[in-house]
């Protein structure tokens, strides 16, 4: 099972293939934004497998990282633990 993690956009560097990073716990991680054209530093995206897959409200993306936060140190996915 693979899970998507809400995590903040901290840069988009433009291209044939647009990357840039986003930041899980204060860690940056790269981050390919292909399948997301439209977003923009400071958006929160769904990151699964290193790949933006969808822009997300900031709302929902703080509900869905306090749940992750209740689960502690269990692992989910690779993404968080």
């Amino acid at each position: 099972m693979c899970v998507a993690a809400p995590l903040p956009i901290l840069d988009i560097t433009a291209g044939p293939m647009p990357m840039g990073h986003v930041e899980l716990n204060g860690v940056p991680f790269s981050c390919c934004f292909a399948y997301v054209p439209e977003a923009q530093v400071g958006d929160y995206v769904l990151v699964n497998n290193g790949f933006a897959i969808e822009i997300i409200d900031p709302i929902s993306a703080a509900e869905s990282l306090a749940v992750f936060a209740e689960l502690g140190d269990q692992p989910i996915g690779g993404v968080l633990g």
